[in-house]
C-alpha cells in the first residue's frame, strides 16, 4: 500500500517534530540569552516585550543567533504560516514577539504544533495541489504540498540550529 502526499509530509513533520522534542525539555532559562559569540543575534526588551535582532539585508557576516531568536525566529515564520493556512490576514513580523522567558517560549512552540496540526488535518489531497499562499505568493506553480514541505524543511534546519547552540553551551560550561 502506497502513502499519500498529505501522510509522507505529516510523517516527516512529526520526525522533525521530534528531534526539536529532543532539545525542548533541556533548555534552561539561561540558554536562551546565551551569547555565542561576539557578533550575534538575539531578543532584547524593548518597546512592548521582547524585540529580535533585524536587518532586512543580509549581512556579512551572518550574526551567529541565539537560542532566544531562534525560537522567535520559529515562532515567526510558523504564526504567519498558520496565518496564511488558516486565511486569516497574517501578522507582520514586528507584531511576533519573543514570549521571553524559557518555559513560555517552550509553551509557545507547542502550541503553534498544535495550531499547525490542525491546519494539517483538515487538508485533503486536493488542498496540496492549490497554489500556496505562503512564502511564495507571486509563485502559482507552488503548492500547499510545497509550503508543507517548505514548514518541514525551515523546522528541521531551525531545530538542527537550536540543537547545536544548547550543546555548545553545555559544552563550553565546563
Amino acid at each position: 500500500m502506497s502513502a499519500s502526499r498529505g501522510d509522507v509530509l505529516r510523517w516527516q513533520f512529526d520526525l522533525t517534530w521530534s528531534l526539536l522534542e529532543l532539545h525542548l525539555p533541556r533548555l534552561e532559562q539561561e540558554d536562551f540569552l546565551w551569547e555565542p559569540a561576539a557578533h550575534y543575534w538575539t531578543v532584547r526588551p524593548g518597546d512592548g516585550g521582547w524585540v529580535p535582532d533585524w536587518e532586512e539585508t543580509e549581512l556579512d557576516p551572518i550574526p551567529v543567533p541565539t537560542i532566544g531568536w531562534v525560537t522567535w525566529h520559529i515562532g515567526w515564520w510558523w504564526s504567519v504560516t498558520i496565518d496564511h493556512a488558516q486565511g486569516r490576514t497574517p501578522r507582520e513580523r514586528e507584531e511576533i514577539r519573543w514570549p521571553g522567558d524559557g518555559k513560555a517560549t517552550v509553551e509557545w512552540l507547542r502550541g503553534l504544533r498544535v495550531e499547525w496540526l490542525e491546519v494539517l488535518e483538515r487538508l485533503t489531497e486536493a488542498d496540496l495541489d492549490a497554489t500556496a499562499p505562503f512564502p511564495w505568493q507571486d509563485s502559482p506553480e507552488l503548492t500547499v504540498a510545497h509550503m508543507i514541505g517548505w514548514v518541514n524543511a525551515e523546522l528541521m534546519k531551525n531545530t538542527a540550529e537550536l540543537g547545536q547552540l544548547r550543546l555548545l553551551r553545555a559544552a563550553s560550561a565546563g
